[in-house]
């Protein structure tokens, strides 16, 4: 089965797909997306599930279901709303693209049901319209996320190594489809997705009661964990001075542009540029904290200073559109990138600061 086009294939297909599905429907986690589907539950699902593991998002799930429950209720949310409840699951562009295709499907007499179509609207990559469209409406697309590349590497034992992610995920796609249940695609992409989830894991996979092992080269090599084979990145590392300003039960916040690439319309504590004041000023006042966050493949230090401003200072600052004072009471009101808002949570615990 190492290739699709293999004269074996047919034959090997079916039986795989056989071991595979019976896996599947006595092992698979009731999440609720599967419990109770719909195509607004898949949708919300797929796009939290970008980049983000389930464990994570289910709480997140949840709350946005009580409070979002249909695609009109989303497309009348205001954005603030929206980036609120969408604050700690980070890369918040899913949250935006996601507000956008609710918006244009709440326009439109129906969905539309192909993956083409899919792939047209806001946020929708081929993995993303794949998922919707199979699960959803049955169309016959393969889903090739991170788990079904790294299943799909195995089978082959294919030693090629990828630049990245997307490429791997192009390279296996005509393998993907080959292996695709056209009876019931949905099914068929869930139990990929699942068997890479949780016994085709990336470190100490549990072959032993993998439910394809025969199937499998790398098991039979005795090393599924050197595939599949991705370059290694190259971490950039960089230093953010942070500057934390209290005055008369209030802190000041500097909320990102509407434009901004990455946390648009966001709140994070200042830094000296936003403030007009030079790092060497700052570095010079005590330091509160030194944390670390991990963005893509940078990994960022901020260190964060206490100072205290003069009447003057204030009085210049407040002129500044994206420089706001939040009563401490009233943070939670706010939408804070997630590390900023564990770290100012953190940081209010102490007694001097």
């Amino acid at each position: 089965m190492a290739r699709p086009h293999s004269p074996a294939l047919p034959a090997a297909k079916a039986a795989f797909q056989r071991a595979l599905h019976a896996w599947y429907r006595g092992q698979h986690r009731r999440l609720p997306w599967r419990v109770a589907p719909s195509l607004y539950r898949t949708v919300v699902s797929e796009f939290m599930l970008q980049q983000t593991q389930v464990k994570t998002v289910l709480p997140y799930f949840e709350r946005w279901m009580r409070a979002l429950p249909d695609f009109a209720a989303l497309a009348a949310a205001s954005e603030a709303r929206v980036l609120k409840l969408w604050e700690g699951l980070g890369y918040y562009s899913r949250a935006r693209h996601l507000h956008r295709l609710a918006r244009v499907l709440a326009a439109r007499p129906a969905p539309p049901r192909t993956t083409e179509a899919w792939r047209e609207l806001p946020g929708v990559g081929p993995y993303t319209a794949a998922a919707i469209t199979s699960l959803a409406f049955g169309a016959p697309a393969a889903c090739v996320d991170g788990n079904v590349v790294r299943v799909l590497a195995r089978l082959t034992a294919d030693g090629t190594t990828f630049r990245d992610s997307a490429a791997a995920a192009r390279h296996f796609a005509p393998l993907a489809d080959a292996l695709l249940n056209r009876d019931d695609p949905g099914l068929h992409n869930q139990a990929m997705m699942e068997l890479g989830a949780l016994v085709c894991s990336r470190h100490h996979p549990r072959c032993t009661i993998c439910p394809v092992r025969r199937f499998c080269a790398a098991a039979r090599r005795g090393d599924p964990e050197n595939y599949p084979r991705l370059a290694s990145k190259k971490i950039k590392r960089r230093a953010v001075t942070r500057v934390w300003c209290e005055h008369a039960g209030r802190l000041l916040l500097h909320r990102e542009a509407a434009g901004a690439r990455r946390l648009a319309g966001l709140h994070e504590l200042p830094t000296p540029a936003d403030l007009g004041f030079n790092e060497t000023s700052v570095h010079s006042t005590p330091r509160l904290a030194r944390k670390q966050r991990g963005l893509t493949n940078h990994r960022i230090t901020e260190s964060i200073h206490a100072m205290m401003l003069t009447a003057a200072q204030r009085r210049v600052l407040a002129g500044r559109a994206l420089l706001h004072w939040v009563p401490l009471a009233k943070l939670d009101h706010i939408t804070l990138s997630g590390p900023h808002r564990r770290w100012i949570r953190e940081l209010l615990t102490l007694p001097t600061r």
